[in-house]
């Protein structure tokens, strides 16, 4: 019987499927007990609302990804690799990284941050950032250290911080001028750095920072990353960069690399993707390089889990890289093609947002923005949708009834802080310009229906 009900689960939604592995655990003591590890961790936002989107088919700004073709540099990369005659290209590659893809990172990092960085010992290839960050957190946290994290934060750094035995300790950025205007920037969140030092402790190990930034777009200035530096320098901790939308930023906001600042390469390691970088998001590949020290954990960790990354992918990524390195600073280059085209939907959104008074937070790089709903919800009633934050029922009621799909950024705080995002829904604009009139269309319809 137990069986049949685990044979039954696997056909349901994954909340039904964690909903029968719990029971079976509690009920039927002749099974083992499943680890506290597994039993402490919740379904990710993405669970819920990529079901909702699979359910309601909405338009779909949740989703960071492109809903058009990939840069062909890297798609006919790798047809050319599934037909090249070397046979090895279909096979295993060197675990902690394929030669030609760690070299193209050594060679294009190397000059980026003025550090010649070797490709076997200082760059890791990995399934994703995502997987960058765990090698990353379980390779340098012991159970007890403090993990700094600053808040809106991608939504895996804390669980991961916590199944390394951490602790994450909050500091959120905060608006920094009027909240009732039309419309901020990004780069008006900021940090109290006098509350940031509060927070660096004897037990303080790290610090992760996304620059640029998801879901604020905020691009670090290179003086606060000094500030941050100088912390990190002051009590000897490690600074996690999260960098992935490095190519993506606007009206001559400049990307800063923390390795780069003076005493910070020896404490820094930096994370890279390609999804980002070639806008290939479900070829999972990413990176991380750093000083040796620092790298050798990540391998070791990465050895014991993944081992190695597809071979194909690396090898079509290593081309790409090659391809672009010498266009660097060009207006040849995809990447500079990339901002600009991103800068454009950028402003397309900001505009039809701003003129239904849903005030946005205008991004300074990256895809993502936040968008000020509270006038709207002082009309509206989405008391169909019980439970969770004010952000959490009207982006689920907005995908379910408008079949307009955001992300509720609550999910990018602790607990204790949600409060301060509540009146915010994200939004991705890397998509089809197409796609944006339609949302737009559905917004402007839900403002009007508030006018009669």
């Amino acid at each position: 019987m137990m069986l049949k009900r685990f044979a039954q689960s696997l056909l349901c939604s994954p909340a039904a499927r964690s909903q029968v592995v719990r029971s079976m655990a509690s009920v039927n003591t002749a099974l083992p007990a499943l680890s506290d590890r597994a039993l402490s961790q919740k379904e990710s936002v993405w669970v819920e609302f990529i079901q909702l989107a699979l359910e309601h088919k909405p338009i779909n700004l949740g989703q960071g990804f492109p809903d058009y073709a990939a840069p062909k540099i890297v798609t006919d990369a790798l047809t050319n690799v599934g037909n090249n005659s070397n046979v090895l290209l279909q096979q295993y590659t060197r675990g902690y990284g394929h030669p030609r893809l760690v070299n193209a990172l050594s060679k294009l990092y190397s000059q980026l941050v003025g550090q010649q960085i070797n490709p076997n010992k200082e760059v890791l290839v990995t399934v994703g950032a995502y997987e960058a960050l765990f090698c990353a957190f379980m390779g340098i946290t012991n159970p007890g250290d403090e993990v700094i994290v600053i808040e809106p934060f991608f939504d895996c750094y804390a669980p991961m911080i916590e199944l390394a035995g951490g602790v994450p300790v909050y500091v959120p950025l905060r608006p920094s001028v009027n909240a009732n205007a039309s419309a901020i920037s990004s780069g008006d969140w900021k940090l109290d750095m006098q509350e940031l030092e509060s927070k660096f402790t004897n037990k303080t190990k790290a610090i992760v920072i996304n620059t640029p930034h998801n879901p604020l777009g905020k691009v670090f200035t290179r003086d606060e990353l000094m500030a941050i530096g100088d912390l990190c320098k002051k009590h000897n901790i490690i600074a996690i960069m999260d960098e992935v939308y490095e190519w993506i930023t606007f009206d001559g906001n400049q990307h800063v690399r923390m390795a780069s600042l003076p005493g910070m390469w020896e404490r820094t390691i930096t994370i890279g993707s390609a999804g980002k970088t070639f806008s290939v998001t479900g070829w999972k590949l990413g990176w991380a390089y750093g000083p040796e020290h620092l790298i050798k954990a990540l391998q070791l960790i990465h050895q014991n889990t993944v081992y190695t990354c597809a071979t194909p992918l690396q090898e079509a990524v290593a081309m790409g890289f090659e391809a672009e390195i010498p266009k660097l600073g060009s207006n040849q280059s995809y990447w500079k093609e990339l901002s600009d085209d991103l800068k454009q939907k950028r402003d397309k959104i900001v505009q039809f947002l701003t003129s239904v008074n849903m005030k946005p937070t205008i991004p300074q790089g990256g895809y993502f923005l936040l968008a000020d709903f509270s006038d709207l919800a002082n009309r509206l009633d989405f008391s169909s949708v019980k439970g969770g934050t004010q952000d959490y029922r009207f982006t689920k009621w907005l995908t379910i009834e408008k079949k307009l799909q955001g992300i509720p950024p609550s999910f990018f705080y602790s607990e204790g802080h949600r409060n301060l995002i509540e009146n915010y829904i994200r939004f991705c604009y890397f998509k089809k310009d197409e796609t944006l009139d339609q949302a737009a269309d559905v917004i402007r319809k839900l403002k009007q229906s508030l006018e009669k």
